[in-house]
């Protein structure tokens, strides 16, 4: 069987750790930065775990990882 090809744009975007959870950045922290607060930017800096449905999706466009 031939290889499956990873989506480019998921490899860039998502990590999946040791367990197999599925790790993502927070939106919001990209632009428009100078009317959120300093709490708020700061709170978005971490990543979170995917939801379970949106993690099947990402695992499928990840083969190999």
């Amino acid at each position: 069987m031939a290889k499956l090809k990873s989506h480019s744009g998921s490899k860039k975007r998502f990590k999946i750790t040791g367990s197999g959870k599925v790790l993502r950045r927070q939106a919001f922290k990209n632009h428009i930065l100078t009317k959120k607060s300093t709490k708020r930017k700061r709170q978005l800096r971490k990543g979170l775990v995917a939801s379970d449905a949106n993690a099947a999706t990402v695992k499928k466009m990840l083969p190999y990882a």
